[in-house]
């Protein structure tokens, strides 16, 4: 008589298996996690004081490093924890390299942003204590709504809210001939060549900024949304048929959307903004695995890939950088905490005229023939109000702040950035497993910050407003969805 192998097993055998295999995971993130913080918060803080050249302009290279070394902390349990909350990994990847490692090298060095001269250097400890200041009360902001969340009894399923597979098809074809046309105004040269001509080609096209910005949104992001909903609709397609039209259209989509959005001819965050929502539609962040490999990429993608694609920024194509901290130092590219000095400084003079930035961004889609005085973009206004030349300059969410309400402003918006950020994460991480509407929204959304975070807001804004209008054209009604396992983790 034969014995099956499995009936013999021992269920205590069983449980001590899992129990070990729970162990060594368990052991391998803490071996990741101490790595992963040796390097970003230890040896690149150390590597960046023994490599650049040291005359410091003042003491605020002190605070910025300490911003540094916390933001590496708090990168690095996001990404091995392999729960893609997305929203704070992108706003801790931003400060990062903006708000830390920038920063730091350019007042060690003494070699700032070209583009921002004559910044007061007392003004240096003062600015690296505002964006101290917002970080604190996003941390703050963040853990308040995490404590709600922690003491609401009977926690609701997650839902899913599907994709409408005729508005999805709507969308597809209205986003198609958008980029049609906006391939049609600026010519093949202007959506292939270099970034400067594909400017100068938009520019031709639509002279009012405002309006560029519309136009060029309006050729992006309908149809990359478009992709995402074809994309879900190949898991939900209830014929081979139709699972078939949906992927050769998603396909389709995403040769057109690479097409207007490409590395030679699009800025570095416009397409860094597409190929991650690529990405994501296809899985990158489905699983535990793939979202902590797709993260950690993007550490690597940010660090090392985003200085060389500036190799595109001209016709030659010739890439400036020598060495690794040699990128930051007196890089118009990291102007951000110089214009966060300037908004102080704006801010000081008494220049402030409380919400005006605010309306000019929210009500971007009104024309300059309508409201003449309508405010330009903050960086501009900083630049016009320091006497720059060079007028295209980011404005970062912190100095978008201090120009609409001065300290205090900084406080509110940030501590509502920390609520407002992670309730969204809570809603989005479910739904990179289960589908539907909310994850072409968490795909799309959470790198698109990191373009809100470096400002100006009032270009970065009619993008935003067309991609939430997209996606919520797609939405269809809702149903319960079993949520997946990574969200019973503790938080990160």
């Amino acid at each position: 008589m034969t014995h099956s192998t499995d009936a013999l097993r021992d269920p205590a055998d069983d449980a001590a298996a899992s129990a070990d295999g729970a162990e060594l995971r368990s052991g391998i993130r803490l071996v990741l996690l101490a790595v992963s913080v040796a390097v970003l918060a230890v040896a690149l803080p150390a590597a960046l004081l023994a490599d650049v050249p040291a005359a410091p302009r003042s003491d605020g290279w002190i605070v910025t490093l300490i911003i540094m070394i916390w933001a590496g902390v708090r990168i690095s349990l996001l990404w091995v924890s392999g729960i893609p909350r997305l929203f704070d990994y992108f706003l801790w990847l931003f400060t990062y390299i903006f708000m830390g490692i920038a920063p730091t090298a350019q007042i060690l060095s003494g070699l700032t942003s070209t583009t921002t001269p004559g910044v007061d250097a007392g003004l240096d400890l003062p600015t690296a204590g505002i964006v101290a200041l917002g970080l604190v009360c996003y941390e703050v902001g963040r853990l308040g709504w995490m404590l709600w969340e922690g003491g609401r009894a009977g926690r609701a399923e997650p839902r899913v809210l599907p994709v409408h597979p005729t508005r999805a098809i709507l969308l597809a074809m209205a986003g198609a001939l958008l980029s049609a046309y906006y391939v049609s105004r600026i010519g093949f040269a202007g959506s292939l060549g270099s970034r400067e001509g594909a400017l100068a080609a938009r520019q031709a096209a639509w002279p009012d900024p405002a309006m560029r910005s519309i136009f060029y949104a309006s050729a992006v992001y309908p149809l990359l949304v478009a992709t995402g909903a074809l994309a879900q609709l190949t898991r939900t397609a209830r014929s081979r048929t139709n699972r078939r039209w949906a992927l050769g259209g998603a396909i389709a989509a995403v040769v057109l959307v690479l097409l207007v959005v490409n590395p030679v001819a699009s800025a570095r965050y416009t397409f860094g903004t597409t190929a991650f929502a690529l990405a994501v539609f296809a899985g990158a962040v489905a699983t535990t695995a793939r979202a902590r490999i797709t993260m950690l990429s993007g550490i690597v993608g940010f660090l090392a890939l985003f200085p060389l694609a500036d190799a595109f920024r001209t016709a030659d194509g010739t890439a400036t950088r020598t060495g690794f901290f040699e990128e930051y130092l007196s890089n118009p590219d990291y102007d951000a905490f110089w214009q966060i000095a300037n908004a102080l400084s704006y801010w000081i003079d008494g220049l402030v005229m409380p919400g005006r930035q605010a309306m000019g961004s929210l009500l971007f889609f009104v024309p300059r023939a309508i409201w003449p005085d309508k405010p330009t973009d903050t960086g501009i206004t900083l630049a016009e109000y320091r006497g720059y030349s060079f007028d295209n300059l980011s404005a970062p969410m912190w100095a978008e702040a201090l120009v609409n309400g001065g300290i205090i402003a900084v406080v509110i918006v940030f501590a509502a950035l920390g609520v407002a950020l992670r309730a969204m994460d809570t809603r989005m991480v479910p739904a990179f497993a289960t589908g539907g509407v909310w994850a072409i929204a968490g795909a799309i959304l959470p790198v698109y910050m990191t373009i809100l975070l470096r400002g100006s807001l009032l270009q970065a804004t009619g993008a935003l407003a067309i991609t939430i209008v997209s996606v919520l054209l797609v939405a269809g009604r809702d149903r319960e969805a079993a949520a997946p396992d990574y969200t019973r983790s503790a938080p990160m």
